[in-house]
């Protein structure tokens, strides 16, 4: 049977129309072969890509090239493990190969939820043969961690300098060996924003060694909330790329000088104008291998999150323009499809891992808790060829699931998806109220679950109305169950409209609870996941065995 079952499970794997020979994919870190995503392929496969790049919410991305290898990270706030990498040979077809941060420090702060908080706007880059990123946690401020190859390890995280509002840090090595860093600050926590400063640090880059020296202020122009600032030198100038006039509705802009403190030149390089890309900025200026220029950038989809475009840039004079230049003016405008980078050979097509079969040692990258993990929360089960997922006692203070640290999440992979997992729940018979389930979770969340009761097991529809304001769950029970094993299913379709179904055959669907619309959360978009929780603590828990997790096409 466990034999048949990973049969079952392998024949899944295979995208629709294609066959074991005529797929190749990029190896994960995990040993694991990401399946191709049935949902969104920016590889149009004819020599063009459609935006977005990443339909995922990978927000302020950074991203450089090392050889023939391009190499993207991305804010993660409180998810952990924290800072997502992805790789691609192409710039079009991405893949999760790992993360920065396995826990995040302080370690027994981000032991409980801290939506919004964490790991802010950072930045990759090489030097020297090593790794180096430097992010920001707004409430501690500026920290760097190194490896000597991309895999890892990375070292633990060193504090660059303390303080509360510092953020988006980029730095920036210079000709004459001066090691420099700039970064902006967050009113919520400063009390001042819209400014961009320059900092020398130690030849290390481990530590910042002045006050600094303010090199754009974005008060009383058009720049309000200038932040995100990304550092390069090209031609003898110094230039600063950096988002302004806010997430949903700001342009990018590049500052551009021939002394590191300025005075510095203003442009806005790229905006919306005509298209329907809104807010198109805060990314990372990329070369190729051919001499090619290109800009990464991301776009607010609200519930969707932040997601990754691909611009083609050129330079004219010294300034960059990025996107399509329609009337010559130097400010570009984003592109929905447009020709492949020249990286001087053509790579198969790639996507991030969305479905999980379970099957090996370690679950994909595409999991996030929703803080520092307990080690008992999870474990693979490789005999089973599932996840187990032990309950764990709901914290004292937590109103609802949104304050809740051992939510196993991931991003929502298109517009329009559906997501199926299968589970067998085996409650400790000494408990009552414990819970397994399937969630989408934002501001407000919704999802289907098992509950155990005195008399059995019951499948119920959950539902939290302005979860963030500690709001109770509105719970409504649905069936007995007669059987462990249970079938999840979440259909997404065009506005972030989420309908929930179940099945006890795994063949026929039964809907559940009205149509919810998902919401985002602290400065990410909508998730979905899986939980097992208890409400009372002894000294075992119940589990429940997720046989497998998938994300396809809506029927």
């Amino acid at each position: 049977m466990r034999n048949q079952n990973i049969v079952q499970k392998l024949i899944f794997l295979l995208p629709l129309g294609l066959s074991f020979t005529g797929v190749t994919h990029a190896q994960t870190t995990a040993g694991k072969t990401p399946a191709l995503s049935q949902v969104w392929v920016a590889d149009n496969g004819d020599g063009t890509y459609k935006n977005p790049v990443l339909n995922a919410d990978y927000s302020d991305p950074d991203a450089i090239r090392v050889g023939n290898d391009y190499y993207l990270i991305a804010s993660s706030f409180d998810a952990v493990p924290g800072l997502p990498i992805l790789h691609s040979k192409d710039l079009v077809n991405w893949t999760i190969i790992g993360h920065a941060l396995k826990r995040q420090p302080p370690f027994e702060h981000f032991s409980k939820t801290q939506h919004g908080n964490g790991v802010w706007a950072p930045a990759i880059r090489y030097h020297k043969g090593e790794f180096y990123i430097y992010y920001p946690d707004p409430d501690f401020g500026i920290y760097v961690t190194k490896a000597a190859g991309i895999n890892g390890p990375w070292s633990d995280p060193v504090l660059v300098e303390g303080g509360k509002g510092l953020i988006d840090p980029c730095p920036l090595w210079d000709d004459d060996g001066q090691t420099y860093l700039v970064h902006a600050y967050a009113g919520s926590r400063a009390g001042i924003k819209s400014v961009v400063v320059v900092k020398k640090m130690n030849a290390e880059g481990t530590r910042t060694t002045d006050a600094g020296v303010l090199v754009y202020d974005g008060h009383g122009t058009e720049d309000v909330t200038v932040e995100g600032p990304k550092f390069y030198k090209r031609n003898g100038y110094y230039y600063i790329f950096a988002p302004a006039g806010g997430v949903p509705t700001g342009w990018q802009i590049v500052l551009r000088s021939k002394h590191i403190y300025g005075p510095y030149e203003r442009r806005v390089v790229m905006a919306q104008g005509s298209t329907s890309v809104n807010g198109p900025h805060q990314g990372a200026w990329v070369t190729t291998q051919t001499g090619e220029d290109w800009f990464l950038h991301f776009q607010d989809k609200e519930a969707y999150g932040r997601v990754v475009h691909l611009q083609p840039m050129k330079w004219v004079n010294d300034w960059p323009v990025i996107g399509i230049d329609k009337d010559g003016d130097g400010k570009g405008e984003p592109v929905l499809t447009f020709k492949k980078p020249n990286v001087g050979k053509t790579w198969p097509v790639a996507t991030p891992a969305e479905s999980d079969e379970f099957n090996g040692n370690m679950p994909g990258l595409q999991w996030q808790w929703q803080a520092n993990p307990k080690a008992t929360w999870s474990f693979m089960h490789p005999t089973k060829g599932s996840l187990r997922l032990f309950s764990d006692k709901i914290p004292d203070s937590a109103a609802n699931l949104w304050d809740v640290p051992n939510v196993l999440m991931q991003k929502t992979p298109a517009d329009e998806f559906m997501a199926t997992t299968k589970l067998s729940f085996t409650p400790n018979e000494k408990l009552v109220n414990e819970k397994a389930g399937l969630v989408v979770m934002g501001y407000s969340y919704a999802g289907l679950a098992v509950k155990s009761r005195k008399d059995g097991n019951y499948l119920v529809y959950t539902l939290c109305k302005d979860a963030v304001k500690g709001k109770a769950e509105a719970e409504t029970e649905l069936v007995k169950l007669t059987s462990r094993d249970v079938y999840f299913r979440v259909t997404v379709t065009q506005g972030a409209k989420c309908r929930f179904s179940y099945s006890l055959d795994g063949v026929n669907y039964t809907n559940a609870g009205d149509t919810f619309v998902a919401e985002v959360g602290r400065w990410i978009g909508a998730k979905v996941g899986i939980y097992c929780t208890r409400t009372t603590q002894i000294n075992d828990a119940g589990f429940a065995d997720f046989d497998w997790f998938r994300v396809q096409p809506v029927k």
